[in-house]
């Protein structure tokens, strides 16, 4: 009861509206990317994925706001759900299921043994956002392919999003998602009556290992959560002034909600960052202290939207396939400057940084392994070598001091001559 009578104190109208807005933006964007990367999949698993990552970050978001008092907002990997585009046809979702399983169990590992922090340092920060921008880049360059069919829904929807980068930035990909679909509406591109209301419910998967999947999905997976999403995702809640929550039970939460979610479709629960930072900003409360309330609504509206996750992924399914591609690739341009920006800060890195990105976006296969393994295997790789050198070759020379001459070895001259340059403060 305290803590309802403390959430009735603490709600305001900015708070709710700012819980809402994000969870919105997120099905606008991130969820975009899901309904691509299932269309190969039966409806109801696709309508099984979005129940479980939906009803996952809900119920997340709402126990770690009210625990801690701070908006915190977990969403589903939005990496994780394009590197699932180019896998999800060639596997059995099965098998892959069993990977998701695999990178929940091992951040779930990390989660209670402490070692988040040891992991990611071991990591070279350059290499692990090479290997995410080059995962999101080769996506993102296939909005532009919808510009042959739907050239003016495309620019529309294109010039909407830097004009919403540019004066409400953190809004600007519900403004693609409101000028497309008013193209779509005034050109009459939207086909079908509404979906009917109904509840959606969750199917489960046996999981099914094969290490190929394991190496190809699960490593991914958990590289890209921990680096691309975890370190953002709590780097924003320190930046908004939030000493907690520790990373420790944030990490191991979702990597508890992940396992167990993994059967029903889940690949994955992080902290969110871009839509997170509406709910922690002053948008959401000039009080810090209440902002936690747009975290719990958010999660409210999670929940809602998982209970109905039929509805919503038919509803998307209205609308223009160029309009659902273009969609999703903007919602990515944020991720790709930020993995860009740090691919490249580091000089030294650089040229390891860059073989990483150009191998996980080429979308090569080399003995059944993709392209993103490979380019974290051949950036590392380059790493090692351009630091070995570097490490033999700029070894610093050692000038070993002076012998130093025992006291009752020197002569009497000597000595005298030194306590006479002293006593004349050192000159001849």
């Amino acid at each position: 009861m305290g803590v309802v009578r403390q959430f009735s104190r603490d709600v305001s109208m900015s708070a709710i509206l700012a819980g809402i807005v994000s969870t919105v933006i997120a099905y606008a964007g991130p969820a975009v990317i899901v309904f691509q990367a299932g269309a190969f999949l039966p409806a109801d698993i696709v309508a099984s994925w979005v129940w479980a990552i939906s009803i996952g970050s809900g119920l997340l978001c709402m126990g770690l706001s009210l625990r801690y008092c701070v908006p915190v907002v977990v969403a589903w990997s939005i990496p994780g759900s394009v590197l699932l585009l180019s896998i999800l046809p060639n596997v059995d979702f099965a098998v892959a299921v069993g990977a998701y399983l695999v990178a929940a169990l091992a951040i779930l590992f990390v989660g209670l043994s402490g070692m988040f922090d040891r992991i990611v340092s071991k990591l070279p920060a350059a290499i692990t956002a090479a290997m995410l921008a080059g995962i999101l880049f080769g996506f993102a360059t296939k909005l532009f392919v919808g510009m042959a069919g739907q050239p003016f829904l495309v620019l529309t929807m294109f010039f909407a999003f830097f004009i919403g980068r540019r004066w409400f930035p953190r809004y600007a990909a519900l403004a693609v998602l409101i000028s497309g679909v008013a193209y779509a509406l005034l050109a009459g591109q939207i086909s079908g009556p509404a979906p009917a209301l109904h509840l959606t419910t969750p199917m489960w998967t046996t999981p099914r290992f094969e290490w190929q999947a394991i190496v190809n999905i699960a490593l991914p997976l958990f590289v890209v959560a921990l680096t691309g999403q975890f370190v953002p995702g709590l780097a924003l809640i320190r930046n908004s002034g939030y000493d907690t929550p520790p990373a420790r039970p944030l990490v191991t939460w979702a990597g508890a909600g992940s396992a167990l979610l993994a059967p029903l479709g889940c690949h994955g629960l992080t902290p969110a960052a871009v839509t997170a930072a509406i709910c922690m900003g002053t948008e959401a409360n000039e009080d810090p202290r209440r902002r936690y309330v747009a975290g719990v609504v958010a999660g409210l509206v999670y929940t809602l939207f998982g209970f109905f996750a039929g509805t919503v992924i038919a509803l998307f399914a209205m609308l223009p396939a160029e309009l659902i591609a273009t969609l999703a690739g903007l919602a990515l341009f944020p991720a790709i400057s930020n993995s860009l920006t740090a691919t490249l800060s580091q000089p030294e890195h650089r040229d390891a940084a860059l073989v990483t990105f150009i191998v996980s976006a080429s979308g090569m296969s080399l003995l059944g392994l993709g392209a993103a393994f490979w380019g974290l295997v051949f950036g590392l790789a380059v790493h090692a070598l351009l630091t070995w050198r570097r490490a033999r070759n700029e070894a610093p020379v050692v000038i070993p001091p002076p012998p130093v001459v025992p006291r009752e070895v020197q002569s009497p001259m000597t000595d005298s001559t030194d306590r006479g340059s002293r006593s004349s403060g050192g000159r001849p």
